[in-house]
Parts: C-alpha cells; sequence; structure tokens
C-alpha cells in the first residue's frame, strides 16, 4: 500500500473512530495535534497488530485529528509504521518502532530488529 491510501483526516474522538473505524483489523495511523480545519501536520504515527479502532481510542484527548488504513497483517503495520517512521520522522515518535509481538523483523528501511 500507498501512503496515499490513508483515510482521513478525521476528528479523533470517540464517535468518529467508532463511525469510520468499523472493522477489527491491524492497522495504521497518523495523528495531529492540528485541529480541524487546519493544515493536517503528522505529530505521531503508530500501528496496531490486531485492532487499529482500540489503538485509535488510546490517543483520544492527546491530539486532534487522525487518518488510518487497515493492513493485511501484523507484519503490513509494522513496515509502514516503520516506513512512516523513516519518511517523516513525527516529532512525537521518540523511539523506532517495535516489531510485532512475538516477532522479530528487521526493518525494512533501517534493518534494526528488537
Amino acid at each position: 500500500m500507498r501512503t496515499t491510501e490513508l483515510r482521513g483526516p478525521y476528528t479523533l474522538d470517540n464517535e468518529t473512530i467508532n463511525a469510520v473505524v468499523t472493522r477489527i483489523s491491524p492497522g495504521y495511523y497518523w495523528l495531529s495535534h492540528a485541529p480541524e480545519g487546519e493544515r493536517f501536520e503528522i505529530d505521531r504515527n503508530g500501528r496496531s497488530d490486531s485492532n487499529v479502532n482500540r489503538r485509535l481510542h488510546e490517543h483520544v484527548g492527546d491530539y486532534d485529528q487522525f487518518t488510518f488504513s487497515y493492513a493485511t497483517s501484523p507484519k503490513e503495520a509494522y513496515e509502514k509504521e516503520c516506513e512512516h517512521f523513516h519518511k517523516y520522522r513525527p516529532p512525537d515518535c521518540d523511539y523506532h518502532p517495535d516489531s510485532p509481538d512475538g516477532e522479530d523483523l528487521p526493518c525494512p528501511y533501517c534493518g534494526k530488529s528488537k
């Protein structure tokens, strides 16, 4: 998948997440402190290996907007999180993404593994 396939941006609140992230699925996302109507800046990126809806709820109140995409597997979600981490260097991401639980996948961009 290409980064242009992310859906959004949407307001990051519980109702909107439930309305637009309707599948229980791995996925990846971007978060922004920019209020609705302002230019979306990538302040954080992340992923969920099993339920991107649930993971986004954990960020409600900390960010204003989100974009997301479903992934076909935890591996794909991890690889997209790594891609976005290296490409955009989001200011709220202090460390390199870890590979999915139980996996020791190297980063496809820098080779780092757990």
